[in-house]
């Protein structure tokens, strides 16, 4: 189709609407696409059977859009200039991941990628094709990221850029508008491994491999039902997520900050004491998790990882602390009343 369009264009429009990063692949079916099939045929993706009911998608832009040319690769810097979670040593604290401590980055994303595809419409005319996505379309945006030159995928399995580091959100349109691609990134992680070595739990069972199920963010996030009690320990102070392999990569001692208001902390995500989460009432947390990313999880899962997380408090805290949680209403839940069993039984230093 006849094209008004540079790919220049596209990224100068995507730096004025507020994305950090924008380059552009081809809509290609690469290798690195494949490896998604082998990660969950191994069992690495535990609950997240989504990702196999779309694996078809996932593996190739075209079984999403069948005249797929471009994707258009955006990405937002959403560090603030607060200490990382691995300099907080106090087990009284929590640990929330960074990317929830604002506001839920999917519509801040989705809502800037709608700009973004409405003036590229308005530009090309009748004839464009496209949809844009988070990461919870059909894609692997990281690898396509990588593909546009916005960075490279870490041993953490991460997309890291050299200058901005690695505490990016990612989203893409995928278009039939054929624009000129940027070069791939580079992997530059070397022989470092200090990813693997800090992983708590083993996640990071070789370079460039996860294992979700052995993974905080899953295992707090994603998991269904109880926690096996095996891994309710590991919990430790993290309430949602983890992002110890991201504190701990030398690409981010210099990492970008942002001062934009969606992305600093609201109150009380930015190293909360355990106590007063536990303390909140259901109304309370409907006020936080509105807007939040911390709904991916819900009130359930996060009191859950609260009374695994309390079992790490002093006696008279750990009593207070499971105390609260089981008077509100969703310590009937069965993974909630189990972890604050395991937890009054397990005690200080489980």
């Amino acid at each position: 189709m006849p094209l008004s369009l540079s790919s220049s264009r596209v990224k100068a429009k995507a730096l004025e609407i507020g994305f950090d990063l924008c380059g552009v692949a081809r809509a290609a079916r690469y290798p690195r696409l494949d490896r998604l099939a082998e990660w969950i045929a191994a069992g690495c993706a535990g609950d997240m059977h989504y990702l196999d009911d779309s694996l078809d998608e996932r593996s190739d832009p075209t079984a999403a859009l069948p005249t797929a040319r471009s994707v258009v690769s955006v990405a937002c810097v959403y560090n603030t200039p607060q200490p990382y979670s691995a300099s907080i040593a106090a087990p009284e604290r929590a640990r929330i991941a960074r990317y929830a401590w604002g506001e839920d980055y999917h519509g801040i994303l989705r809502a800037r990628l709608r700009t973004l595809l409405a003036w590229m419409a308005d530009e090309v005319g009748p004839g464009l094709e496209a949809f844009s996505c988070v990461d919870d379309g059909p894609v692997q945006e990281r690898v396509f990221a990588e593909q546009a030159g916005l960075g490279w995928i870490g041993k953490n399995t991460c997309l890291i850029n050299a200058e901005r580091g690695s505490w990016l959100v990612l989203g893409e349109i995928l278009t039939n508008a054929d624009l000129e691609p940027d070069a791939p990134a580079h992997d530059q992680c070397g022989t470092c491994t200090r990813c693997l070595d800090a992983c708590p739990t083993g996640a990071i069972v070789e370079p460039y491999r996860v294992d979700a199920t052995r993974c905080l963010s899953y295992l707090t996030i994603e998991q269904r039902g109880p926690i096996e009690p095996s891994r309710r320990a590991d919990i430790g102070p993290h309430i949602f997520g983890c992002d110890i392999c991201q504190d701990v990569c030398p690409w981010n001692r210099r990492a970008a900050t942002s001062d934009a208001p969606e992305w600093q902390p609201r109150a009380p995500l930015a190293f909360p004491r355990l106590i007063d989460l536990c303390e909140m009432s259901d109304d309370d947390w409907r006020r936080v998790l509105k807007g939040s990313a911390l709904t991916r999880a819900g009130l359930r899962r996060i009191r859950r990882s609260l009374a695994c997380a309390a079992a790490h408090l002093d006696a008279a805290d750990r009593d207070r602390a499971l105390g609260a949680i089981a008077s509100h209403p969703s310590a009937v839940a069965p993974e909630v009343a189990d972890a604050i069993a395991w937890a009054r039984a397990s005690g200080t230093g489980c």
